[in-house]
């Protein structure tokens, strides 16, 4: 099983790019996580908000893995203790699906995306940097292996 997490959003600081890099390495056995920065749409003066999530929608939609298990993070989404996520992860790969992580733009996710999603996790109810949230996704998808494996990177 491989996952992808597609992200509306270029160029990240540089601190998120380490942080990212340093987990996608520690996952790259369990579960080989691979970053997908998807344009994000035109926005400003003159510009139509909503028209610019579609136009990011259709780019999200287009850069889905064929027959993946599509998670969109979303403040309204399930929130998951560390457990509970790696209780889904296993999950997940019973299903035998590859698994797409979605984080949308500035207005959140496109119609059509909420359509695709097979579910939603949310971090918790407060709205977070978008750019912040995907080192969190890798930090909690290697929490998640390291539990069902037994390694001592979580604590309980």
């Amino acid at each position: 099983m491989k996952a992808k997490l597609i992200a509306v959003g270029e160029r990240p600081p540089g601190w998120v790019a380490e942080g990212y890099a340093d987990y996608t390495k520690r996952l790259s056995r369990e579960l080989p996580l691979e970053l997908v920065e998807v344009a994000p749409g035109m926005r400003g003066k003159g510009r139509d908000a909503a028209r610019a999530m579609h136009d990011e929608g259709e780019r999200v939609l287009a850069a889905l893995p064929k027959n993946a298990w599509v998670v969109a993070l979303d403040g309204r989404g399930k929130p998951y203790t560390s457990e509970q996520l790696a209780e889904r992860l296993a999950a997940w790969r019973q299903q035998g699906r590859d698994l797409a992580f979605l984080i949308g733009g500035p207005e959140g996710h496109a119609p059509d995306v909420w359509a695709r999603a097979d579910e939603r996790w949310a971090f918790g109810p407060m709205t977070l940097p978008h750019m912040l949230v995907r080192l969190l996704v890798a930090e909690q998808l290697y929490r998640a292996c390291s539990i069902l494996g037994n390694h001592p990177y979580h604590r309980a």
